[in-house]
């Protein structure tokens, strides 16, 4: 890989995005270097948890690459679009939890594919924002459809708009991020909480997991069916049985092998 770092340690998976003479910034090459590789972790059942950050303390990711797309054409400038999607819809729906540890500037690209992630944690120096309208176009890597979602239609709509550049602070009080860490304490900030979650039964946090995402993009009926349907499908698990006798024999040692 041209574009991206993989070290994959105790069950976690650290990619950074290494492009810092870019500011980390998105081109076609890395998005197509990051499906490739989120479809080989997605497939390795020994990675439990996926931290995505950028290298270097300034930049998570400044946004997608301005010099790549200012001679595009409305095809390449689709195609580009499509290209995310991709990448980000599989981050986004990895059985494995995923967590953007933002480090610096989270732009455009950067600011949505940390929004594909399940949980977002700052660093006090992270910036947010979505400045695609004063480049003329529009964001196109899932901001018009994630950032509604996460923090409501009507903040969505301004941040987009104003191409207003917010603080982690202010990311961390309207919903966009998690918690926000010193920069020094990001990384391994990341790591803890991924190893409070690993503790718990793996199959069980990735049902839960596909509960929520398709929930929140149906009826709130069709997602209490569909809660109904995976709650009763773990109770056919080998981790379920493991889970509750442990509790019951008030150990706190528990041996789940994600079955």
């Amino acid at each position: 890989m041209n574009n991206l770092l993989l070290e994959v340690e105790n069950g976690i998976a650290l990619l950074t995005i290494n492009r810092p003479k870019a500011l980390n910034a998105l081109n076609s090459e890395t998005l197509a270097e990051l499906n490739a590789c989120l479809a080989e972790l997605e497939n390795n059942e020994a990675v439990k948890v996926v931290i995505l950050t950028g290298s270097g303390a300034k930049s998570f990711v400044a946004g997608a690459d301005i010099s790549e797309m200012v001679n595009a054409t409305p095809a390449e400038g689709r195609k580009m679009g499509l290209l995310a999607r991709e990448a980000f819809g599989r981050l986004e729906n990895m059985p494995q939890v995923t967590i953007a540890a933002v480090n610096g500037f989270a732009l455009g690209g950067g600011c949505e594919i940390s929004m594909a992630c399940d949980i977002r944690v700052a660093s006090e120096n992270a910036k947010f924002g979505q400045p695609e309208c004063g480049l003329g176009i529009l964001p196109g890597f899932g901001g018009t459809q994630r950032l509604a979602r996460l923090v409501g239609k009507g903040r969505a709509k301004e941040l987009i708009f104003t191409c207003d550049m917010i603080s982690a602070e202010e990311a961390y009080r309207i919903g966009l991020a998690n918690h926000v860490v010193p920069q020094e304490e990001l990384i391994g900030y990341c790591k803890a909480m991924a190893g409070r979650i690993m503790k718990n039964g793996p199959f069980a946090v990735t049902l839960a997991k596909q509960a929520i995402n398709t929930g929140m993009d149906t009826d709130l009926d069709s997602g209490l069916k569909l809660e109904a349907n995976l709650f009763g499908l773990s109770f056919s698990t080998a981790d379920k049985k493991e889970g509750m006798t442990a509790f019951l024999e008030k150990r706190k040692e528990k041996h789940f092998i994600g079955k």
